[in-house]
């Protein structure tokens, strides 16, 4: 699979600073035992939540909830 960029994950989120918010998220979520949305072997945790944001996986609302 090709190199996930910024401007991949910009497409799906509005702005930088919520891509960060919402990346930091999804990192915790993953190592706290979460499972991966997107099949993405040997990447780093922060590489596969970016791969799940640009995927469309993983939106505000998702991380939001699984928060309540």
């Amino acid at each position: 699979m090709a190199r996930i960029t910024i401007e991949d994950c910009l497409k799906r989120v509005d702005n930088r600073f919520r891509l960060v918010h919402l990346a930091a998220s999804r990192v915790r979520q993953i190592r706290e035992g979460s499972e991966y949305l997107v099949s993405s072997p040997k990447n780093e945790d922060i590489v596969v939540a970016l791969r799940e944001l640009a995927a469309g996986k993983v939106t505000q609302k998702s991380l939001a909830e699984d928060q309540a």
